[in-house]
């Protein structure tokens, strides 16, 4: 009979054998786990829950709210650039500074009125001179009465009304009332820009006409 000879840790080769087949089940059942765990995971990744109609709801409203924005954003850049090649023809149409074209053209559009008109009005009626002042009172770029002008703003003095900004705004919104005032006929308003509507009013109670010419020279 022969005796297993123990080794330097008091253990004999049975024992060796014996944790030898433990470890090799131990690593087999660690790689069964895992393989198991992988398994579940792909199937649960496969078998994951679609997203809800309200989600794909909120992300579609999202997505209109980012497209209307753009929206804007472009038209307001299409705006800048249509105003920015409007005062360039215009400042180079009627030799006028850059600054004195932007300012008809954004007060007259603020006002009611087109721009193209805005321009051909002070153009006859100034020739685009800040000071310009008529015999009979009328002053600045539009050359209005300071009569009409404190009739929108009280107290004005005429000091004030020589400013461009003041004299422009006044102008056209009186230009535009007088549109009001004829149903539109710009002709017609033009007239009594020219001649005072008072007086227009007396010639159409007597069933005359009121053209003096005046419409035609600053639509020409």
């Amino acid at each position: 009979m022969r005796i297993e000879e123990p080794d330097p840790h008091g253990r004999a080769r049975w024992t060796r054998r014996l944790i030898a087949r433990g470890a090799a089940l131990l690593v087999a059942a660690l790689l069964v786990s895992a393989l198991a765990g992988s398994s579940t995971g792909a199937r649960a990744a496969v078998e994951a829950t679609p997203p809800s109609l309200g989600m794909v709801a909120d992300e579609v409203r999202a997505l209109s709210s980012r497209l209307e924005n753009a929206r804007s954003e472009l038209a307001i850049a299409r705006a800048q650039v249509d105003r920015a090649n409007a005062v360039f023809h215009y400042s180079e149409q009627y030799q006028i500074p850059a600054d004195l074209a932007a300012a008809i053209y954004d007060i007259a559009l603020s006002e009611g009125v087109e721009p193209d008109v805005a321009f051909r009005l002070v153009k006859v009626e100034s020739g685009f001179r800040a000071r310009a002042r008529s015999s009979k009172g009328a002053v600045g770029y539009t050359q209005i009465q300071p009569a009409t002008a404190r009739f929108y703003e009280p107290g004005l003095n005429e000091d004030q009304l020589y400013e461009r900004d003041v004299n422009l705004r006044l102008g056209f919104r009186f230009l535009k009332d007088l549109m009001r005032r004829y149903g539109g006929d710009l002709e017609l308003a033009l007239v009594a820009y020219n001649r005072g509507p008072g007086r227009v009013e007396e010639i159409l109670l007597q069933g005359g006409d009121p053209s003096n010419g005046y419409a035609r020279k600053v639509l020409a």
